[in-house]
């Protein structure tokens, strides 16, 4: 994959978190592709500086739990205010 267009879905994904404020699960899922986008580019600078995979499984496992927590939290959400949308629980 191409640098500047790893780049180009990073913001594009970050912008669309931005805008996207009323279901939680589509907030998940923009953050959720952040995460994958930055999961690349991880994998690329492993890739180019020849660096151990280590710090690629370590970041892989955080994202992990970053996943499961958010999705915790959306179950806890949906069982609490029957719903999820985001102003349910004012917030802002």
């Amino acid at each position: 994959m191409n640098f500047e267009f790893l780049v180009y879905i990073f913001f594009m994904s970050l912008f669309s978190l931005l805008l996207v404020r009323k279901h939680i699960l589509l907030s998940l899922i923009s953050l959720e592709f952040l995460v994958l986008v930055l999961l690349f580019l991880v994998l690329i600078f492993c890739l180019m500086y020849e660096y151990n995979y280590y710090m690629f499984l370590i970041m892989m496992t955080f994202y992990v739990c970053e996943g499961v927590l958010g999705l915790s939290v959306l179950v806890y959400m949906i069982r609490s205010y029957g719903n999820d949308y985001l102003l349910s629980m004012f917030l802002w």
